[in-house]
């Protein structure tokens, strides 16, 4: 590894994890928000707009920046010479798991702009188990990541 690698690495994963953990917050918390917006906000008024502003917030300033900055460390990360041994099983189960919260996170962000004018399209407990998703993607990333199958 370079010298520049080396002094790099370690500031690269940093902000890897960072984001991570960034991401991950807004993969849990908009879900609930979204269980709640159906379950309470069928009725109008002052909930259903703090719903929808506090949905809109978290993803467009927290939860959107924090995949972008995932991705892009992640395949910096990736990138770096003598890191990810691809013959093994782990780095693809990471990077499945991986484009899973991305989906998962466009299908959020898919049901906020519906319920952004509209009547939750399901129901608070299909929100309440979508929201089980994240944690497990995770277990999958992190044994993925620290046992290296």
């Amino acid at each position: 590894m370079s010298d520049f690698l080396a002094i790099a690495y370690p500031w690269v994963k940093s902000l890897h994890v960072m984001a991570v953990v960034s991401w991950l917050a807004g993969l849990f918390y908009l879900p609930r928000l979204l269980v709640y917006h159906a379950e309470r906000g069928t009725h109008g008024g002052e909930p259903v707009a703090s719903f929808r502003i506090m949905e809109q917030k978290l993803l467009r300033l927290i939860m959107n920046p924090a995949m972008i900055a995932t991705w892009v460390a992640g395949l910096a990360l990736v990138f770096t010479p003598g890191i990810v041994d691809w013959s093994m099983i782990w780095p693809w189960t990471k990077a499945a798991a991986v484009l899973g919260m991305t989906w998962f996170h466009h299908w959020l962000a898919s049901q906020r702009k519906i319920m952004a004018t509209k009547p939750a399209p399901l129901s608070g407990r299909t929100y309440r188990m979508m929201n089980e998703l994240p944690t497990l993607l995770m277990v999958v990333i992190v044994l993925s990541v620290i046992v290296k199958f």
